[in-house]
C-alpha cells in the first residue's frame, strides 16, 4: 500500500469531518450501469482514495491498513494509495479532482451534505445497480440511505452517521428533585428552575450559531428547512409549525437560562464545552462528543437521554449527520472501485470502525450490537430509530449552509435585532435565491 504524506487537519462534527474506511467485507464483482464518465475500467493498477484526516489518526489508519491489505490479496495485481486530506479545503480539492479527471482519485469520502452539490457537478458515479444488489444494504437505515441519494438514484455508500441527544448532570437534577424532562415544556422549565436555583450554571447550554442544535425544535413542531416544489426545493423555515419551533428555542436565551448576550455566538462545541467544563446542566450533543464530555469535570455525574419532542414522551427529530465514500465517474477503475467502496463501507468494517473511533454504524444491526457493548450509544439510536431528519438534498444547500443562512436568522432573533416573522422571511428568500441558482 502507498501511503502519501498526511496532512493534519482539526475537524469539527460529523457533518463535517470525521472519516472513514477499513474492514474487509467479501464481495461479489460488481454490476456496471451505464455510463460511468471514464473510457475503461481496468482490473489491475493503482486505485487512489483521499480520506479526511482526523484527530487522532492512529485508530483509523490500523483500520484503513487492514482493509487495504485484505483487498490486496483478494485482487492480485492492485494496489491501494491512500492519502488523508484536511476536511476545511476539500471544497477546493475536490473541485479541482472533477476538473481534472487525470489528476482524480477513485474514491472520497465526503461529508453527507456535500452530496447533492457534488451530483450536480457530475463528479460521482451512479451506483443504485451495486447498491441495491449488496445484501448488506437490507440493513442500512433509511436516513442514511437518503444522505447517498439525489432524484431516486444512489451515489455512494453511507460510513457513518452522528446524531445529538440530551446530555444533563445527574447531581444537579438529583440535588433539585427534577427529573429527566419528557417534553419540551419539561426541558425549558427544568432549565430555568436550574438557572434560577444555581445562577452560576447555564440551565441548558443553547447557542445562536447551533444549527444543528436548534433544528430538532422546528421539525418537533412540524416545521421544515424547506419543501420539494417540482424539480426543486422551496424554503418552509418562515411556516407557521416553523415558527413555533423556532420561537421555542428562541425562549430559551435570556436571563432566566443562557443570557443572549453571551449564549448568541455559540455555536455546538462551544454548548458542548460549557456542559463538559461544569458551567451547563444540560447540552444537546452528539455521540461524538463523548469522549470530550467523559475528560471533562461532569465525568460520572451526566446522564444522556433523546431530547425530547412536543408531546410527552416523544423524541424530538434530530439530523443525522455523517459520512459517505463514493467512487468518482471519472475512475478507470470502476469495477474495482465499487468493490473497495463496499469493503470501507460493510458491516465488519463499520463494527470495526465503531470500536476503533466510535463512530456509529448505518447499519441497524451493527448499531444495535454497538449499543450492547457501549451503554452510552442507546439514547443516541433510540433518537436515530425514533427518526432523524436531513438538509435538503440541492446543491443550493451547499450555498445556504457557507452564507449560514441559519445561524444569522437564529442570532438575529435572540439578540432582538428581529421578530421571528421578519428574520425566517428574510431567511426563507435568500433559501428560495440559493434553490433557484443550484437549479
Amino acid at each position: 500500500m502507498k501511503l502519501r504524506p498526511k496532512l493534519s487537519a482539526r475537524l469539527g462534527g460529523p457533518a463535517a469531518a470525521l472519516l472513514l474506511l477499513a474492514g474487509l467485507t467479501a464481495t461479489a464483482c460488481a454490476p456496471r450501469t451505464s455510463d460511468t464518465g471514464a473510457t475503461k475500467d481496468d482490473k489491475s493498477g493503482t486505485l487512489r482514495v483521499w480520506l479526511f484526516q482526523e484527530v487522532g489518526n492512529g485508530p483509523k489508519e490500523q483500520v484503513v491498513d487492514a482493509a487495504v491489505a485484505a483487498f490486496r490479496e483478494k485482487h492480485a495485481g492492485t494496489d491501494v494509495d491512500i492519502e488523508y486530506i484536511p476536511v476545511e479545503t476539500r471544497a477546493q480539492r475536490v473541485k479541482a479532482a472533477f476538473n481534472d479527471p487525470g489528476s482524480a482519485p477513485d474514491l472520497i469520502e465526503y461529508g453527507n451534505t456535500d452530496t447533492a452539490g457534488y451530483v450536480r457537478d457530475g463528479g460521482l458515479a451512479d451506483v443504485t445497480a451495486e447498491f441495491d444488489a449488496w445484501s448488506e444494504t437490507k440493513d442500512t437505515d433509511a436516513t442514511a440511505r437518503q444522505s447517498v441519494t439525489v432524484d431516486g438514484k444512489v451515489y455512494g455508500a453511507p460510513l457513518f452517521v452522528g446524531v445529538r441527544a440530551l446530555y444533563y448532570r445527574t447531581d444537579v437534577f438529583r440535588e433539585l428533585g427534577i427529573k429527566a424532562p419528557r417534553s419540551q415544556a419539561e426541558l425549558v422549565a427544568a432549565a430555568k428552575k436550574i438557572h434560577r436555583a444555581k445562577p452560576g450554571l447555564y440551565g441548558l447550554a443553547v447557542g445562536g450559531a447551533y444549527t444543528y442544535g436548534a433544528l430538532p425544535f422546528v421539525w418537533a413542531h412540524g416545521g421544515d428547512l424547506a419543501e420539494r416544489a417540482g424539480g426543486t426545493y422551496r424554503a418552509a423555515v418562515d411556516s407557521p409549525a416553523a415558527r413555533k419551533g423556532i420561537e421555542a428555542y428562541a425562549s430559551l436565551f435570556g436571563d432566566d437560562n443562557c443570557p443572549a448576550a453571551k449564549c448568541a455566538s455559540m455555536g455546538g462545541n462551544a454548548t458542548v464545552t460549557a456542559f463538559a467544563s461544569g458551567k451547563a446542566a444540560m447540552a444537546i450533543g452528539g455521540d461524538f462528543s463523548h469522549a470530550a464530555v467523559e475528560a471533562g469535570a461532569v465525568k460520572g455525574d451526566y446522564a444522556v437521554v433523546p431530547l425530547p419532542g412536543v408531546a410527552e414522551g416523544s423524541v424530538a427529530p434530530a439530523f443525522a449527520g455523517g459520512n459517505n465514500i463514493g467512487v468518482l465517474r471519472s475512475s478507470s477503475h470502476r469495477t474495482l472501485a465499487v468493490e473497495l467502496m463496499k469493503s470501507f463501507a460493510g458491516k465488519e468494517t463499520q463494527a470495526k470502525l465503531f470500536d476503533a473511533m466510535g463512530f456509529l454504524p448505518t447499519f441497524t444491526d451493527v448499531r444495535a450490537e454497538a449499543a450492547r457493548k457501549q451503554s452510552y450509544v442507546k439514547p443516541f439510536v433510540e433518537t436515530l430509530e425514533a427518526g432523524a431528519r436531513f438538509v435538503p438534498a440541492s446543491p443550493g444547500w451547499a450555498q445556504i449552509d457557507a452564507s449560514l443562512v441559519l445561524p444569522t436568522m437564529f442570532q438575529e432573533i435572540v439578540s432582538g435585532r428581529k421578530g421571528v416573522a421578519a428574520a425566517s422571511g428574510d431567511a426563507a428568500r435568500k433559501m428560495d435565491a440559493a434553490f433557484a441558482a443550484a437549479g
